[in-house]
């Protein structure tokens, strides 16, 4: 699995001309999927992004969880993430699982997402053309990827 998480002063997924979903202070976290993942590359990163300290505590050091400051965390499938671009100039997404791969651990990973976070997580919708907004604060922009884990 893949992500791209931001540390955001708000964000939202529209589909169709309407707002499906928003926050406000918290995480905007894009999620690619590939064949390989499991429930337990699902663990590890709800894990790793709960406990990430990158919001400013009191004397302006990133010190703070997104749980410490009771952020909200906002989840949208992005299977853009697993582009190839090594040769040519046109991705190539063989990487990024099929949907009836994907959607099942996409849907698992916000379960245990909002579970951790002890709170409804913002979703986009797996598949659809979304039109996401954010205000990136920071900005503050992190990759983890589960199958290189820095």
């Amino acid at each position: 699995m893949r992500v791209v998480i931001q540390r955001v002063l708000q964000a939202s997924v529209t589909i169709n001309n309407l707002v499906k979903s928003e926050i406000q202070q918290g995480l905007l976290v894009l999620l690619g999927v590939c064949d390989e993942d499991t429930e337990e590359d699902i663990d590890w990163l709800v894990r790793k992004i709960i406990q990430l300290r990158i919001f400013s505590d009191e004397n302006g050091v990133m010190n703070r969880s997104v749980t410490d400051v009771q952020g909200d965390v906002m989840v949208v499938s992005q299977f853009t993430l697993f582009a190839s671009y090594k040769k040519g100039n046109r991705p190539s997404w063989l990487r990024a699982s099929k949907p009836e791969v994907a959607t099942p651990l996409y849907r698992l990973f916000c379960e245990k997402m909002a579970e951790a976070l002890g709170k409804t997580v913002a979703t986009g919708s797996f598949g659809a053309d979304m039109k996401v907004m954010l205000v990136n604060d920071g900005p503050v922009t992190i990759c983890m990827d589960t199958k290189n884990k820095e």
